[in-house]
């Protein structure tokens, strides 16, 4: 397993993405289901965030107490399936700036298409956490960290449900400086770039669109 690559195999996790897989879980659960899995791997990826001091008051005494030190960092949602992600993310770090990356794949040339950049501003002073529930090809993540360092962002983290080892190699190939964390690295891909055994679309299941 490279460095690169955090599984995060906490028990309430491995749980909550078994409940996820099964195709009998109903779409109002698997939307809460990402919701808690999703704040479950962010206190991975967020683990080592920069810290100060500030005088505060308690009840009892004043003290130094820790606070987030730096710039809010950004939340970036890989449309459309990343904002399932955001929600959850967001009840955590309600403090947080929002950008939304849209990309869809061109069926000719298999290459993924931008139709939608919206960043918070000041990228280079925060951490970047982009949100996709699937890393598969690998592609269209790829393409998006690749938008986000050309808006200035230079501290990037990829945080995913599942990912596939093509995917995993695709990111280290094209971005070898962002980390990726996620609850499972699946076999791999079929003739349909689906991850297996995976969970299907996560956007359908998430939306209850077919």
């Amino acid at each position: 397993m490279s460095q690169q690559l955090t599984i995060v195999e906490h028990p309430l996790v491995q749980h909550k993405l078994t409940l996820m897989r099964d195709k009998g879980t109903p779409t109002a659960v698997f939307r809460q289901l990402l919701r808690e899995i999703t704040q479950l791997l962010l206190y991975e990826i967020t683990r080592e965030l920069p810290m100060t001091r500030k005088p505060i008051e308690t009840p009892l005494e004043e003290m130094d107490a820790l606070t987030l030190a730096g710039k809010k960092l950004a939340l970036v949602s890989i449309l459309r399936a990343g904002n399932g992600m955001l929600d959850g993310a967001l009840e955590l770090i309600p403090s947080a700036r929002v950008g939304f990356v849209g990309l869809y794949r061109d069926e000719e040339t298999l290459q993924p298409v931008q139709y939608y950049f919206k960043v918070p501003e000041s990228l280079e002073n925060r951490l970047v956490i982009a949100v996709d529930p699937m890393l598969a090809t690998g592609n269209s993540s790829a393409a998006a960290v690749s938008l986000l360092k050309e808006a200035g962002a230079t501290d990037i983290r990829f945080l995913c449900l599942l990912a596939s080892p093509e995917g995993v190699a695709r990111m280290k190939e094209t971005h070898p400086d962002v980390q990726i964390v996620t609850a499972a690295l699946d076999r791999g891909l079929n003739e349909k770039g689906y991850i297996m055994p995976g969970l299907g679309d996560a956007g359908d299941r998430m939306f209850g669109t077919k």
